[in-house]
Order: C-alpha cells, then sequence, then structure tokens
C-alpha cells in the first residue's frame, strides 16, 4: 500500500485511464475526484459492507449515452473555436 501526502488541486495519475484529483478535505474527511472508464467499476467501502463485494455478474450497469445531434455537435464544435481564438489573442497580447 503506498501512503501519500497530497495539496488540493494535486492529482493521482493510475495507469494512463485512471485520474484521482484531491479537491480538499478536513480533519476527518477527504474530497476526490475519479475519472475512470466506466467499464471500471468504483465503490465505496461501506457500500461494499453493506451490499458484499463487487465482483463479476455484480456490476454496475451504465446507460449507454444519448448521441449529441449533429446540430449540437456543430454549435460545441463552434464555441470551442472561439475559445481558441480568444485564447490565441490573450496570449499574443500578454
Amino acid at each position: 500500500m503506498l501512503k501519500l501526502t497530497v495539496k488540493p488541486g494535486e492529482y493521482l495519475l493510475i495507469g494512463n485511464e485512471i485520474k484521482l484529483v484531491f479537491t480538499g478535505g478536513s480533519k476527518n474527511n477527504m474530497h476526490i475526484l475519479i475519472e475512470a472508464p466506466r467499464t471500471m467499476n468504483i465503490a465505496r467501502s461501506t457500500a461494499l459492507e453493506k451490499y458484499g463485494v463487487a465482483g463479476p455478474g455484480n456490476e454496475v450497469k451504465h446507460p449507454k449515452d444519448r448521441e449529441l445531434s449533429p446540430q449540437a455537435q456543430a454549435k460545441i464544435k463552434a464555441i470551442l473555436m472561439e475559445e481558441r481564438k480568444r485564447a490565441r489573442a490573450e496570449a499574443r497580447r500578454a
């Protein structure tokens, strides 16, 4: 087992697919964000103790994400392009 001391905003990478971000906390609890593929089973210890150990046949099933319409995709692309242009313009000014 690895014991680490982290500051808010720091993160840990586990392999290429899992990212744990420490967002703060207090003496008695810690706040973390977990970014991982939906195929990974992530469970709290309290849930495992209450409902049993997660294992084959006991995985969490996530509903498939709805596809975005072509119009929504075009709007998102336009917004991202505008943001990039604005960032480049600000970088040139600095």
